[in-house]
């Protein structure tokens, strides 16, 4: 069966197509997007109508990856999909920021996107593509949406920009971002770079609107050639009371107002506008106001929105009393919890984490065994927000989406500034928790991340601070705010996440919220975070500005040794023998990996002369005899013609009777035992067999001869 194709350039000669009608067809929009052999299905289904008392959009995104996809087997003991992934909750997000604006604002219905990977090519990342499917799915659907969207990954690989850039560029690109735009307006930025100017930041996402365009044009043509995406089924899933409404705003209005001025903290105000809205309450009759309660908290949260806004754009002035371009209060503490190895409290206004940092060996990487992604990952960033952090009561479950999408942000903003392999051997794992909370938590553990990095001794290249930036609009005017508060960020059109140095910008995360920003605002807003974070990374200097000197006393000591590849086997022993008698003698871990021709070891031990021992007996193992030199051997097996010594690990030599003594010899049991150590020279090697001979004669001093030659 033939489905409905179209195929467009993504602008340098590489193909897309999108196909409907062929899979899915149950569904009321499924769309299979290919580029190379990566192929994605996406699906959408809305419910009919919406739920009673439903006065939001209920969108649920799924990505999911086949293991089939790229013929490979799931892991774990059943051998089938499971729970999602850290990377397919990440791809979800992404494609729900940028799908989640367009749909109308009165638009209720259930709503459910699931995109699959279905076909993996090992050189085309799939996670700038979900996007697009989900859009083309909706598409040619008949679900009511503001669209089409797409999105695309650009990289700079060597000074020039590539849109959705082969994995192998990545290796070497300074700017990774994912721009999710419609053909009017960015919607949606996120990714990392290498300490990279603001200007950069503005021309990449300049250049990944210009292929997104494109990809937006074809879903309109596609949706052309299909007769269901036109017209959108219609729908009435708000009902109004035209008199409550301007009730509410007159009433209620200039109360907001004048509690949004008094610059009160999160507490006070919350308990303020629940006031207001009380006692707006108790002016109507009772059961009138309890049939209209979800319409008139919908009103009074549209009023409290304006008013708040209002305020912003018309007096300049912040909820809590700050200047549009002025940071919270700021202190930080390290070394604050005795046992761990490394940790710091970073507190912003309302916004505190307490965050640890564990430091362990090649042992604790977190293996990856997705569908496109395997390997290991030696630098780990958790962020964890319990309920008590806004003082509410909830059940405390599994870590959610949010939860993974703030580590993540986190983890891209420290990953660039953290050091080699070689200067820092460890692995190193990161856990921010938020025990307050009133905007930027994310960018919170941020900066507490690189405090305690600082405390636990790694030597990051520079530290690394984050701000969240916002933004008001209405027409012309318009406001940007620097370290927003939690009501700003939700009354607000744009929540703007930067992270860097002094130096450049590491990691980003932008979602807006209204049509039209035009490169002005978003250039006054990145220089307005530049000039904010500066001032952050300033007040962290005051608490600690280079790495401790040492590791603290109970932090595990790593030393590397490298050996010739051909020893790995020796060292290890048969059946891992002899590296597991190491560990068991010394009390240390030992992990061996072979990397090209050699072998690199990691002796891990919190005690100095342990790490000394294992040193000196893998020395011993890898050593290479030499005719001449001497050696304190153990005597390991006795035979009628001689004794076998062990010299070093694993190499025996012969030490026949004859070179005992200098004495002829009846029995070699009457001078030698099984276990004792002796002092042998190595005299010979032979060419043929490697066989080992020693003397223990030669170092014993030689009998004087009388006038007959007797001894």
């Amino acid at each position: 069966m033939e489905g409905i194709v179209k195929t467009f350039d993504i602008g340098d000669g590489r193909m897309i197509s999108i196909e409907t009608g062929k899979l899915a067809k149950q569904a009321d929009g499924a769309c299979v997007v290919k580029m190379g052999n990566t192929m994605l299905l996406a699906t959408v289904v809305a419910a009919k109508d919406a739920k009673e008392n439903v006065d939001f959009m209920p969108l649920s995104v799924e990505y999911r990856e086949k293991y089939a996809a790229s013929g490979r087997f799931p892991g774990g003991f059943f051998k089938r999909e499971a729970r999602p992934s850290d990377n397919e909750i990440l791809i979800s997000r992404l494609i729900d920021r940028a799908l989640r604006p367009l749909f109308p604002d009165n638009y209720h219905a259930e709503v459910q996107v699931i995109v699959t990977l279905i076909s993996s090519d090992e050189t085309i990342l799939p996670d700038a593509l979900a996007c697009l499917a989900a859009s083309s799915a909706l598409a040619v659907s008949d679900i009511p949406f503001n669209g089409p969207v797409s999105e695309v990954r650009v990289a700079r690989v060597d000074g020039t920009y590539v849109v959705n850039p082969l994995i192998t560029q990545l290796e070497t690109a300074d700017i990774d971002i994912i721009v999710a735009a419609t053909e009017a307006n960015i919607m949606m930025v996120e990714g990392e770079m290498k300490e990279v100017s603001e200007q950069a930041m503005v021309d990449a996402i300049e250049f990944a609107h210009k292929h997104i365009k494109l990809a937006c044009k074809a879903q309109l043509e596609l949706a052309g050639m299909v007769e269901k995406s036109s017209p959108k089924r219609e729908y009435c899933h708000e009902k109004n009371d035209e008199e409550l409404k301007a009730s509410v705003l007159n009433f209620c209005y200039d109360k907001i107002y004048k509690v949004a001025m008094s610059g009160s903290g999160k507490k006070e105000r919350t308990e303020a506008f629940a006031a207001i809205k009380l006692e707006f309450t108790e002016t109507l009759d009772p059961d009138f106001a309890a049939e209209n309660a979800p319409l008139i908290g919908r009103y009074y949260h549209d009023v409290e929105k304006k008013a708040m806004r209002d305020m912003i754009l018309n007096d300049k002035r912040r909820l809590d009393g700050r200047k549009l371009d002025e940071i919270r209060p700021i202190w930080s503490e390290v070394d604050y919890l005795p046992t761990a190895h490394g940790s710091a409290i970073f507190t912003r206004g309302e916004t505190q984490s307490l965050t640890t940092v564990t430091l362990g060996s090649k042992l604790d990487t977190q293996d990856i065994d997705g569908v496109v992604i395997q390997g290991e990952q030696d630098f780990l960033l958790h962020y964890n927000f319990p309920p008590f952090s806004t003082g509410e009561i909830k059940r405390i479950t599994g870590v959610g989406r949010r939860e993974i999408g703030h580590g993540n942000l986190a983890l891209r903003a420290l990953k660039p500034m953290m050091p080699s392999k070689d200067v820092n051997p460890y692995t190193v794992r990161v856990v921010s928790d938020i025990l307050e909370s009133n905007g930027s938590s994310s960018m919170a553990t941020v900066c507490a991340g690189t405090l305690a990095l600082l405390d636990a001794g790694v030597k990051l290249i520079k530290p690394v601070a984050g701000i969240a930036m916002g933004l008001i609009t209405e027409g012309s005017k318009f406001s940007i705010l620097s370290d927003i508060l939690g009501d700003e960020d939700h009354l607000g059109d744009m929540d703007f996440k930067v992270t860097g140095t002094r130096d450049g910008i590491t990691a980003c995360q932008m979602d807006i919220k209204v049509d039209g920003l035009s490169a002005e605002i978003m250039a006054q807003a990145m220089e307005q975070a530049r000039l904010g974070r500066l001032h952050i990374l300033g007040e962290m200097a005051k608490t600690i500005t280079e790495p401790r000197e040492d590791y603290k006393p109970h932090v595990p000591r790593i030393v590397k040794l490298t050996i010739p590849r051909e020893f790995i086997g020796a060292v290890i022993g048969p059946g891992g023998k002899i590296i597991q008698e190491m560990q068991r003698e010394t009390g240390t871990t030992i992990v061996i990996e072979e990397v090209g021709e050699f072998g690199i070891i990691d002796v891990v031990s919190s005690n100095k002369a342990s790490i000394d021992a294992v040193k000196e007996k893998i020395k011993r193992i890898v050593a290479v005899p030499e005719v001449g030199e001497v050696y304190n051997g153990t005597v390991k097996t006795i035979t009628a013609f001689g004794a076998f010594v062990e010299i070093l690990p694993g190499k025996d030599g012969l030490l026949h009777i004859s070179e005992i003594e200098w004495s002829r010899l009846k029995d070699v049991e009457s001078v030698l035992k099984v276990g004792d150590k002796i002092d042998v020279k190595l005299i010979e090697v032979d060419p043929k067999t490697g066989k080992l001979k020693l003397s223990r004669k030669v170092l014993l001093p030689r009998p004087e001869q009388n006038e007959n030659g007797a001894k």
